[in-house]
């Protein structure tokens, strides 16, 4: 017999290296470290890259390497343990593998996935990257498209009085983790479309995640106008120009990528707004493999998308002049969806009959959806009440908008303390399952198990930073030497993190409200802290840049000096560090202005706390047992008396109950009430607010459910979307003679009677539902009884209703109404008619 793992020649191992730093699972799972750390130690250490450690190390050395059997056999083992894992069943194969679902297109605008790929800016990226990671680990059928963007988000340097300088360095796509898209014939595969009246050509780019691909989309082909070849330049930046023109290319571009690649997606999942014409060139496709007008195509690809929201206020939605719209899309809407250019518009604004009012690509992610969500629970809320202009009429709890809330990829997070506990405590495979039992399992953590790990982590942290420090202080902004701090943080301080994009809702100068006392804080000679800050603010918000030059300038006092450090251009890499070593994670933002917020997720591994206002996921996840909470839970706009308020809190938490916690030791030196708070955090909520949860819960939820109706739509060549279609029709048209024409209400026998007379006019009976409607009381459901035919129409037309029930409340909470009915169709999203009592 053939030995299990025979010695590899030195050709076919260097192809395993190359693959290996080829796929992005390196990100997250450690199983190839020593392989690059014999292949170029400085530059591994440096960067924790493969794809750059192996394309920067030295010819002979790697030939060298590659001439020896012991080398070639760990290359071997690694080979086998990696098929070895991806023949391991996964969660979606043991749960879901006889369903209709065979591949979710999951697009988004940025994806955070490694520091080797930067190609994102913040929360959005985070959650794609970590949502893509989690598909992999379960084996959810994901393909990602994205953009590469050439410049990618801004990198920051800051000079010593706290300016922030933005910097634009080139990604060389050759010095990328990613490899280029091939035709069959080996050639560079390049996606035609149109900007206006000119042809662009499309290139795009391969990145692994694992069992998951995303591939990426550029216009630097050397066949486009400089106008053009810029379009994929920078992440975020430009007018709304440039931004449509990327939108465009990430929705129509992509989807014909997927199509030409020969991907046949049952959902299509838009992360954010920016992917929503993703949804209707999708309808294009169906059109010609169908033979079948626009209004029937969307109807069915309506069926299969998903659109996550993640704006919490109206501003954060993209808009752009019609126009504008107009000049790229002109040729598209007439010679590919084949309808009038206002019909296009009209997807995307709340009045279709306004003719001025600007194009919203959140109301088009809606339009061509047959679900929505958004990131938390309070998001749900939130944006159901920005979304209500879609559904006049319609009560606001009842706008369609449910939601999963956000979670984090924890392997990716966790730091080699962290998961070497967890991997002892909860094995090896915790994170690729339901994850049954891994709470229990850390609950049974000792104090002195829990405590260690936790001072390890931090004592990591302090050098870490330290080391950071010093690479970054001998450059500034003007080329002079830094005056900033040099770190003199202790491993034995408690150790406060606040990181975030800098702008003004978040009030990250909320800690800064009164200086004095913050630094009698810091400074306590009996329980000091330190505080490590890092964030960006966006180069045209002049007042988040603002508030990282206070915090400079705070830091640079001599009574605090040291024990402030402002860590500068705020990246994943930098992210990892600080939440794998703060005790405390703070975040102050103005509720409900955080949709969700992942960065107090990340610390829940690695055993740190939360000491957050009452917004976002923190609403659902606090409980005095595992954090501190700011605010009362309820919104007071930017009221400077409750800024102070909660300024004053936030102290008062910090000196009387969360320095204390830290510093009260038993006799075996141990902080008791901190290391329970720990556990039960840990236990409790890392499972919750993992991607791990995440992605299961929209694989059920969402996606399974979506892959039937979109081919039960797609059946019989869209004979049921065809019917739908008829259906809306007949129902604009004749609504608005529907009427109720008479509601009695008796209570002859304790029961009540309730009959209702109905005008349907040419709406058919089984085209409605009469319901028995209570507003929400408390925060719940909101009281719908349907009431069923009591008979044909009468000689006067009417349609008769009868319901007997006994209430749980008063009568006069209660009215009655009309609302569309058909099987297999979203209402109100895909008809929003309604008619109420009078």
């Amino acid at each position: 017999m053939a030995p299990e793992n025979p010695t590899l020649t030195a050709r076919a191992a260097e192809r395993a290296l190359h693959g290996f730093a080829l796929d992005l699972r390196w990100s997250w799972n450690h199983a190839t470290d020593p392989l690059w750390r014999q292949i170029n130690p400085e530059c591994w250490e440096h960067t924790q890259n493969p794809w750059t450690t192996l394309n920067n190390a030295s010819r002979a050395h790697l030939n060298a390497l590659l001439n020896k059997p012991a080398f070639r056999r760990e290359v071997g083992h690694a080979m086998a343990a990696q098929a070895e894992g991806l023949r391991h069943p996964t969660w979606f194969a043991q749960q879901h593998d006889a369903s209709a679902l065979s591949c979710i297109a999951y697009f988004s605008m940025e994806y955070m996935l490694s520091e080797a790929l930067p190609i994102y800016s913040g929360g959005l990226g985070n959650v794609a990257g970590d949502q893509l990671k989690a598909a992999s680990d379960l084996g959810v059928p994901v393909v990602a498209v994205g953009l590469l963007f050439a410049q990618g988000y801004f990198r920051q340097e800051l000079t010593p009085d706290g300016q922030q300088h933005a910097l634009y360095p080139f990604n060389d796509p050759s010095l990328l983790p990613i490899s280029p898209v091939l035709t069959k014939e080996g050639d560079v595969l390049r996606i035609p479309i149109r900007f206006a009246r000119g042809h662009v050509w499309i290139r795009a780019w391969k990145a692994t995640v694992g069992r998951a691909t995303l591939y990426l989309l550029d216009t630097n082909d050397p066949a486009n106008p400089p106008g053009v070849r810029c379009v994929t330049t920078q992440l975020y930046g430009g007018d709304a120009d440039l931004r449509l023109r990327q939108e465009l290319t990430l929705g129509i571009a992509g989807w014909r990528l997927l199509d030409t690649l020969g991907y046949q997606p049952d959902v299509c999942h838009l992360n954010e707004g920016h992917a929503a014409f993703a949804a209707v060139e999708r309808a294009c496709g169906l059109m010609d493999r169908l033979h079948i007008p626009f209004r029937e195509a969307l109807t069915i690809a309506r069926a299969g998308t998903l659109f996550t929201t993640h704006t919490a206020v109206p501003a954060g939605f993209d808009r752009f002049p019609p126009d504008l719209v107009r000049t790229y899309l002109a040729d598209y809407t007439a010679n590919r969806l084949g309808i009038p250019m206002e019909s296009l518009l009209a997807l995307g604004r709340a009045n279709p009959n306004d003719h001025g009012e600007p194009f919203n690509m959140a109301w088009l992610a809606i339009r061509a959806s047959g679900a929505v969500n958004g990131v938390s629970r309070l998001h749900g809320t939130v944006s159901r009440r920005l979304f209500a202009p879609l559904f006049p009429r319609w009560p606001e709890c009842e706008v369609p908008v449910g939601h999963v809330t956000n979670g984090v990829h924890t392997p990716s997070w966790d730091s080699v303390e962290a998961d070497t506990l967890w991997t002892e405590a909860a094995g090896p495979e915790r994170w690729r399952g339901t994850q049954e039992g891994v709470a229990d399992r850390i609950r049974a953590l000792d104090d002195r198990t829990l405590w260690s790990a936790r001072c390890q982590a931090r004592a990591g942290f302090v050098r870490k930073i330290t080391d950071l420090c010093a690479q970054q202080q001998g450059y500034t902004g003007n080329g002079g030497p830094s005056d900033l701090p040099v770190p003199t943080l202790s491993p034995d301080v408690l150790t406060l993190g606040f990181a975030r994009r800098f702008a003004t809702y978040k009030r990250p100068d909320l800690l800064l409200h009164d200086p004095d006392r913050l630094a009698r804080l810091l400074s306590h000679h009996e329980r000091p802290m330190q505080l490590v800050l890092a964030g960006k603010a966006h180069p045209a918000d002049m007042a988040g840049q603002a508030l990282i030059t206070r915090w400079i300038a705070f830091s640079l006092r001599p009574d605090v000096r040291g024990r402030v450090i402002f860590m500068a251009d705020y990246d994943m890499a930098l992210g990892q560090v600080l939440v794998q070593g703060v005790d405390l994670w703070i975040n102050t933002p103005r509720r409900p202005w955080e949709a969700s917020g992942t960065s107090g997720m990340k610390v829940l591994v690695n055993g740190g706390l939360n000491l957050s206002e009452l917004d976002g996921w923190w609403a659902e996840a606090y409980a005095p047992e595992v954090g501190w909470a700011l605010g009362d839970g309820r919104e007071h706009g930017d009221d400077p008396a409750v800024d102070a308020a909660e300024a004053e809190a936030l102290y008062t938490l910090l000196e009387t109950e969360i320095a204390p916690a830290f510093y009260a030791r038993d006799p075996q030196g141990i902080p008791a009430s901190w290391v329970a708070r720990m556990r039960e955090s840990m236990a409790r909520l890392t499972p919750l607010f993992s991607a791990n949860r995440v992605v299961r819960d929209y694989t059920e939820r969402f996606y399974l459910p979506a892959a039937a109706r979109y081919h039960a739509r797609l059946a019989d060549g869209g004979r049921a979307a065809r019917e739908i279609v008829q259906w809306q029709d007949l129902l604009d048209t004749s609504w608005p003679d529907m009427h109720i024409d008479s509601v009695t209400i008796s209570q002859p026998d304790g029961q009540y009677h309730v009959t209702v007379a109905l005008a349907l006019g040419p709406v058919p009976a089984d085209a409605v539902q009469v319901q028995f409607y209570a507003d929400p009381v408390d925060g719940g459901p909101a009281a719908i009884t349907i009431i069923p035919p009591a008979g044909c129409r009468d000689a006067d037309g009417l349609t008769h209703y009868a319901l007997t029930t006994r209430l749980d409340r008063p009568v006069t909470d209660y009215t009655v109404r009309v609302v569309p009915t058909h099987a297999g169709m979203a209402i109100p999203l895909e008809s929003p008619h309604i008619a109420w009592q009078r």
